[in-house]
This record gives C-alpha cells, sequence and structure tokens, in this order.
C-alpha cells in the first residue's frame, strides 16, 4: 500500500505524520506499517508513526502513536503538537480537545516561539502518582524522589504518569551510560515493571531552566520526549525545585519548550510543530518495510527557522 505522509518533528522529536482520517486500515496494521516507517535503517525514518483520527462527540480529531518497535503510547505530547497543527489546517480551528488512547488534552495555536515557527500550546493531564496503575510493583503506592531498589542506580526517583509512565531522577550531570543501563531495565518489561517505563535524568541549568535526556520506552535514548518534559516539570514543582505556575524552560538536545505545572496535575507545554518535508512511500505489509519513496514538497524555511532556535537554546543551555 502507498501511504501519504508529513515528515515533521515537535522540539526534535521526529515523526511521519499520516492523515488516517479515511484511510481503510485495519488497527492491527498499525504497528507493522509504524515499524517500517520508523525504522532508521529505512527511507523515511523517526521516533515513532503519529496518527490523525476522526473526533466523536468529545473531541474534534484523534491521535495515535506508535513507537519505533510498533508499540501503541498513551501520548507523545511532542508529536501531539505535530497532529494539532495537522487537525487544525484540515478543519479550520485554532484550538481543540484531542482524543488520546486513554484521556483527552486540549490544545490552541500560540504565538510563535520565533519567526517561522509554529507553535502549539497543549495540556495534557492530570499527572497521575498511582504506581499501581501502571502498574510498577515496588511496595509502596508512589514514588516520591525516592531510591527504587530494583533498579541498577542508588538515585532517587520520583515515577509520575502523564498519561504514559516515567520515572524521573534529579542529577548534578546526565551520565548516558547510567540512563541507559537503568533505561533497559525498564525496558526489559520485568515482572515489577510489565509495561515498561520511560527514564529521565533532569539537570537544573538556573533559575526556572531544566535540561531533560530520556531514555523512552519502545524507542531507546532520544534527543527529546514531549511527555517527558512535562513530567519532568510536574516532579520539579512536587519536590520543590519549581514552583507551581512558574513558567519553567525545559532544554533538550533538540531544542526547547516552555512548561507550566500546576498543583491540580495539569501541565502546559508550548513548542514548535514544524514541518520538514512531505511524500509518500511504498508499505510492503508482507514483509514490513518501506521503499519507494517520493519526496513532494521540502519546507526549508520552516526548518531553517527551527535551526536558529535549537542553536540559541543549545548556547544558553
Amino acid at each position: 500500500m502507498r501511504v501519504q505522509f508529513v515528515h515533521c518533528h515537535g522540539s526534535g522529536n521526529d515523526f511521519p505524520l499520516i492523515d488516517a482520517r479515511d484511510l481503510d486500515v485495519p488497527p492491527e496494521r498499525w504497528p507493522l506499517i509504524a515499524r517500517a516507517l520508523a525504522d532508521s535503517r529505512g527511507p523515511v525514518g523517526g521516533d515513532g508513526l503519529l496518527l490523525l483520527g476522526r473526533g466523536d462527540a468529545e473531541a474534534a480529531f484523534a491521535m495515535a502513536m506508535f513507537n519505533s518497535d510498533g508499540s501503541e503510547a498513551e501520548t507523545c505530547l511532542n508529536g501531539l503538537r505535530c497532529v494539532a497543527r495537522m487537525g487544525f489546517e484540515a478543519l479550520g480551528l485554532s484550538r481543540a480537545t484531542v482524543r488520546l488512547k486513554t484521556s483527552t488534552a486540549e490544545v490552541s495555536r500560540d504565538p510563535d516561539v520565533a519567526s517561522g515557527v509554529y507553535t502549539v500550546r497543549e495540556r495534557a493531564g492530570p499527572a497521575s502518582l498511582a504506581v499501581e496503575r501502571w502498574p510498577m510493583r515496588v511496595g509502596g503506592e508512589q514514588v516520591v524522589d525516592a531510591p527504587v531498589a530494583v533498579l541498577p542506580s542508588d538515585r532517587r526517583f520520583t515515577a509520575v504518569a502523564m498519561p504514559n509512565p516515567h520515572l524521573v531522577s534529579f542529577v548534578d550531570a546526565v551520565d548516558e551510560r547510567e540512563l541507559i543501563a537503568v533505561g533497559e531495565a525498564c525496558e526489559a518489561a520485568p515482572d515489577w515493571l510489565p509495561n515498561r517505563a520511560n527514564v529521565s535524568f533532569v539537570e537544573r541549568r538556573g533559575e526556572g531552566r531544566l535540561f531533560v535526556r530520556t531514555f523512552e520506552r519502545g524507542v531507546g535514548l532520544t534527543d527529546s520526549c514531549g511527555s517527558a518534559m512535562a513530567a519532568s516539570a510536574y516532579a520539579a514543582c512536587l519536590t520543590g525545585r519549581a514552583g507551581w505556575g512558574e513558567t519553567l524552560t525545559v532544554l533538550n538536545r533538540g531544542g526547547l519548550v516552555g512548561a507550566v505545572a500546576e498543583a491540580d496535575g495539569m501541565v502546559s507545554l508550548s513548542g514548535n510543530a514544524t514541518w520538514e518535508w512531505a511524500g509518500s512511500v511504498e508499505v510492503d505489509l508482507a514483509t514490513g518495510t518501506a521503499r519507494d519513496l517520493v519526496v513532494d514538497e521540502q519546507f526549508d524555511a520552516e526548518v531553517a527557522a527551527w535551526a536558529v532556535v535549537k542553536e540559541k537554546a543549545a548556547a544558553g543551555g
């Protein structure tokens, strides 16, 4: 089957994005298509696959996100901004409620973070500290700034769902080898964590500034993860490292977002939804591979505009 898509990114988290509202694709096929399109060795590549879906009585449109291994995530906040942009443009909207896998989120067009950078504000939550829902079986109902004995690390973690599960640890400096070790322990889906979890190490870089590095469930070490940035902002406020309602600048290797966490568990992120290029590709459902890529349009001005933001973020981080 031939698939039309836009290749896009939110804060460096990149995806092929498909308008699936009128596609007759059996649900069980999407994981295979995700693995084919998000394969770093294939012609498209990305951290996962995004789908714009039809809305319902409560939501103007829906979003689905499949990781590069084919697993479906509860949400992806960097990806949500991109889906929101496609939904806005398709339906002539500037704000909407979006149906996610297990919840909803509010999205709206925001003033551009910089010239030429399409910007969306998203509000998701409420964050949950109830680890039995993951489930994470570590002998307690919550983990807040505490060690987790079953992890290969002595660091203190905060466990928060946004609504996908995150383990957040505040560190003086990110040790990537340790982050990978902890991430891989969770990725193995042990008995105490059968649905796995995302793991983030977070540096405080001055007043109101965080740097987040994430090992993402189903992806691995990634330059950016939107829900991890939201979970990190919430964990920072929960543990007294930042204030509720404070606007934080959350940096990552892909760029930055603005984040505001509230005491009721809701978190707002404001960040880019950048189109890189658009095209089509043939997906062989028998082999789970993609071939015959055709690029129809390049969005060079948007790519260049975001590059300026990313460079400034790196310099100021």
